[in-house]
C-alpha cells in the first residue's frame, strides 16, 4: 500500500511555483510550463495508478486536480502532455489518460478551438483502442470511467451543435471540417461504445451474476484478483453511454433496447456514481416518456427525484453539483409533463409530491384544459427539460450555408406536440368516465355533443392511447380509469387509491425530532 499523502493541504505544495510568477494571470499562456504542484501531482498520480491504488487515485482525480485547476488553471489549460510526460517515464496510456483530462478541463472552463475538439476525437480514439486491443492492467475508480465515457458523449455532442452552425464559419473553419470530416462521425461514436459493451462482455456477465457466477455488482465492478476493471467499467457504463446517443438521436427504441442487460428496478453500478445514476434514469424517464409508457417514467422520475431531495446536501461540494441540480429541475419539469398526460399521482412519494406542487401545481392545472395556454406550457416544459437533440450528419457544402443546430429539436417538440393534442379529446371522455360506474354510449355522446360513431372512436382512441408495448413486448395500461363495452353499456373500472400511512408517519416523527431539538437547545432561567 502506497504512503498517503494529502493534496489538499496547500502545505505540501512547493509554493516556488507560484511565486517564481507573481504576474503568472498577466502572462500568456505557456504550455511548456509545468508548475512544481502539477509535478508533484502527475508523478505521485502515476505512481498510484502502477500501484492500482485507486483509493489514492480517486482522492487526486476527485480532489487535487479540482483543487489545482480552480488555483492555477481557472482560465487556462493545464501544461501540455509534452511538458509532463518527462516527469511520468513518457508512459503511453498515462499520457492519454492525462490528455483526456486536459481535453475535459479545457471544455469546462474555456472554450475549445475547432482543432482542439479534433485533437480531444483523437485522443479518446487513441484511448479506446489500447483498451480494446492493448492489455490494460489498471484499476481505475469508476468515477472517472463514468466520466470518460459522459465527456466522450457530451463532446459528440457539443461537436453536432458547432458544426450544424454554419452560417457564421470562417474560411479556415470549413476547410477543417471538410479536411476531418471523420472527426466525431456518429458510427465512429457508436461502434466504439458497441465495441467496448461487446469486448468486455459484460452482458454476459450481468447475465451469470443473476445466476450467482458473477460478483460484478457486489464488488462495485472492481476486479480484488490483481486484474483490471477498465474495460468491464467502460463496457457497463457504454451501455448508459449509447442510450444517451439514441435519445439525443431520437431513437428511444434503440436506447432502451442497448440498456436493457442493466436491471434499472435495482441498485447496480450505475448507481455508484451519482452522475451515472442521474444520467441513466434521466434519459430512461425521457425515452419511456416520448414511447407512451408514462406510468414507467412517472415511477422511475419519482424514485430518482426522492433520492435527489435525500441527499443532495452531500454532494455540495462535488464539481457535479450545479449539474446534479439542473437535472433535478429538468426531471420535475418531465415528471409534471408526465402526470399532466397520465394522472397515476399514486405513483408519486408524498415527498416528491410536495416538492412538485410547489414548483410546478399552477401549471398543471393548466395544462389539464388543453387550450392554447396549456399548449405554450407544454411546448415551455419541453424545451427546458428535455436533451440538446443533434442532427449529425454533416452540412452540404455546395448549398448556401445555414444553421440547422435546431432542426432535430423542432422535429422531436412538433411529435411531442402532435402527441399532446391527440391527448386533448381523452381528457373530457376521462372526466365524464369518472362520473359513472356504468353509462350507456348515447348517453355519452349527447353529454359530448357528438353522434354514437364518434363516441366509439374516440373510446377506441382512449384504449390505443393508453395502453402500450412495455419493453418486455408485453401490452400494458397507463390508465388510471378502464372500461369495457357490453351492450352498449360502458362498464367502469378505476383503480383503488392505495393509502401510504407510512410516509405521513415518518414525517411526522421527523417533525417531532426537530421540535425536541429546537426545545433541548432553549436555556432556562
Amino acid at each position: 500500500m502506497a504512503a498517503s499523502y494529502d493534496y489538499e493541504d496547500p502545505s505540501h505544495y512547493d509554493t516556488d511555483s507560484i511565486t517564481h510568477r507573481p504576474q503568472q494571470d498577466q502572462q500568456p499562456y505557456d504550455p511548456t510550463f509545468v508548475p512544481d504542484s502539477v509535478k508533484t501531482f502527475v508523478v505521485h498520480l502515476y505512481r498510484h495508478i502502477r500501484e492500482k491504488n485507486v483509493y489514492e487515485i480517486h482522492q487526486m482525480y476527485e480532489g487535487s486536480f479540482q483543487k489545482l485547476s480552480d488555483r492555477l488553471f481557472k482560465d487556462t489549460p493545464w501544461p501540455s502532455v509534452e511538458a509532463v510526460a518527462p516527469y511520468v517515464d513518457h508512459d503511453h496510456v498515462f499520457c492519454l489518460l492525462y490528455k483526456e483530462m486536459w481535453f475535459r478541463h479545457l471544455y469546462a472552463r474555456l472554450s475549445p478551438t475547432p482543432k482542439q475538439r479534433i485533437d480531444s476525437w483523437d485522443n479518446y480514439c487513441s484511448l479506446f483502442q489500447v483498451v480494446l486491443h492493448g492489455v490494460v492492467n489498471m484499476q481505475l475508480p469508476n468515477q472517472w470511467l463514468w466520466d470518460m465515457v459522459d465527456e466522450f458523449v457530451y463532446q459528440f455532442q457539443s461537436f453536432c451543435q458547432y458544426r450544424a452552425k454554419m452560417k457564421n464559419k470562417s474560411e479556415q473553419e470549413i476547410a477543417l471540417l471538410r479536411q476531418y470530416d471523420q472527426a466525431w462521425n456518429v458510427y465512429g461514436v457508436l461502434n466504439f461504445l458497441q465495441a467496448l459493451v461487446e469486448k468486455s462482455m459484460i452482458s454476459q456477465i450481468l447475465e451469470q451474476e443473476k445466476e450467482g457466477l458473477e460478483q460484478f455488482t457486489a464488488t462495485d465492478g472492481y476486479d480484488y484478483n490483481g486484474g483490471s476493471n477498465v474495460l468491464k467499467v467502460l463496457g457497463y457504463f457504454s451501455m448508459v453511454g449509447l442510450l444517451r446517443v439514441h435519445c439525443l438521436l431520437g431513437d428511444y427504441h434503440t436506447g432502451l433496447k442497448c440498456l436493457k442487460p442493466i436491471d434499472i428496478s435495482q441498485s447496480g453500478v450505475y448507481t455508484s456514481v451519482i452522475g451515472s445514476h442521474i444520467t441513466t434514469i434521466y434519459h430512461y424517464g425521457f425515452a419511456n416518456l416520448m414511447l407512451r409508457r408514462y406510468v414507467e417514467a412517472i415511477r422511475e422520475f419519482s424514485k430518482i427525484l426522492l433520492y435527489i431531495f435525500k441527499t443532495k446536501q452531500y454532494h455540495q461540494k462535488s464539481p457535479q453539483y450545479e449539474q446534479i441540480l439542473k437535472k433535478n429541475e429538468q426531471m420535475y419539469a418531465l415528471l409534471a409533463i408526465s402526470l399532466s398526460l397520465c394522472p397515476q399521482v399514486k405513483l408519486v412519494t408524498e415527498d416528491v409530491n410536495t416538492q412538485l406542487r410547489e414548483k410546478y401545481g399552477d401549471k398543471m392545472i393548466k395544462m389539464q384544459r388543453y387550450d392554447d395556454e396549456a399548449y405554450a406550457l407544454y411546448d415551455e416544459l419541453f424545451s427546458y427539460a428535455c436533451p440538446k437533440f443533434i442532427t449529425p450528419s454533416a452540412p452540404v457544402y455546395e448549398e448556401p450555408l445555414v444553421n440547422y443546430n435546431q432542426d432535430a429539436y423542432r422535429l422531436q417538440l412538433k411529435l411531442f406536440l402532435y402527441e399532446v393534442k391527440q391527448q386533448q379529446l381523452l381528457s373530457g371522455v376521462r372526466t365524464f368516465l369518472k362520473l359513472y360506474s356504468t353509462i350507456s354510449i348515447g348517453k355519452l355522446a349527447s353529454y359530448m355533443e357528438v353522434d354514437e360513431p364518434t363516441v366509439r372512436s374516440i373510446l377506441m382512441t382512449y384504449k390505443h392511447k393508453t395502453h402500450v408495448v412495455d419493453g418486455d413486448g408485453k401490452v400494458t395500461s397507463n390508465a388510471d380509469i378502464d372500461f369495457y363495452i357490453n351492450d352498449d353499456t360502458i362498464h367502469v373500472v378505476e383503480s383503488k387509491t392505495t393509502k401510504r400511512y407510512g410516509d405521513y408517519f415518518m414525517r411526522q416523527i421527523i417533525k417531532l425530532e426537530e421540535i425536541i431539538s429546537d426545545m433541548d437547545r432553549v436555556k432556562l432561567d
